[in-house]
């Protein structure tokens, strides 16, 4: 699948490795943007729209091999041998399979509040019936579809976000492939370990990167460190970009 996607060259030009920068559920290219700019100083920057979001294609399958080959599609294409790779949330679990996939075209590995584990707890019914309600009228305004989504989600930064989403009465992701394979979304297939160096940043108030975690991440990634950032949640890099900036750019020049 051809991915849409947004590639700049660093602004200081050097040798460096690429960045790509891959987006959570229900987000776009632009959700990584806040890291993108700064790291676009002194790196190449790739973002992309995963499958059924933003402006790249729809499908009814979804998965972490079939959006992970997506990606790996889009380096073929770009010719980029090698890259480093830094995602959030269900882009975090796209990196990690494709250090799975293709272990020796990934120089190193930012996983933004994810962990390698299949979580339990379904986080997004609520999100999923606001979605539906709006669907399902007649709205094209933002404002009229955030007063619908009001009834179905009680979280005030929710309803912005996802609105970045609706465009003339239409979500951009594909709702409806996203529903049917949601458990595969909050799923995971454990791989072989991958030995390159691994970055797990948690938002402290996220269930999301737990200490029940550190087992499963230690099996997979043996040489991950871990960073917490005090005082966020899961939107950890909106919420302190500065403070996931300066973490990041430690550990890619450690």
């Amino acid at each position: 699948m051809d991915l849409n996607y947004r590639y700049a060259l660093a602004t200081t030009p050097n040798d460096r490795l690429p960045i790509v920068l891959i987006h959570g559920l229900f987000g776009s290219l632009d959700n990584l943007g806040v890291l993108a700019r700064p790291l676009g100083e002194n790196y190449p920057t790739l973002q992309v729209d995963l499958r059924n979001h933003g402006l790249s294609p729809h499908s009814d399958d979804i998965n972490y091999d079939l959006m992970a080959g997506d990606v790996i599609t889009l380096l073929d294409k770009l010719n980029i041998a090698k890259c480093i790779l830094i995602g959030h949330s269900m882009g975090g679990k796209v990196a990690m399979t494709l250090s799975a996939l293709q272990p020796e075209r990934i120089d190193r590995l930012v996983v933004i509040d994810m962990a390698p584990v299949a979580y339990p707890t379904r986080h997004h019914d609520d999100v999923f019936a606001a979605l539906r309600h709006v669907s399902q009228s007649t709205v094209r305004e933002r404002h009229e579809a955030a007063s619908l989504m009001k009834q179905d989600i009680s979280d005030s930064g929710t309803i912005p976000f996802l609105l970045k989403s609706f465009i003339k009465g239409t979500w951009r992701f594909n709702v409806d492939a996203l529903w049917a394979h949601y458990d595969d979304i909050i799923g995971w297939q454990e791989s072989a370990p991958w030995h390159g160096p691994v970055l797990f940043i948690r938002g402290g108030n996220s269930p999301y990167l737990s200490d029940d975690y550190r087992p499963s991440i230690q099996r997979q990634f043996p040489h991950a460190r871990a960073h917490v950032i005090a005082g966020a949640g899961h939107w950890v890099h909106a919420e302190k970009p500065d403070a996931v900036m300066r973490a990041i750019g430690r550990f890619l020049t450690a």
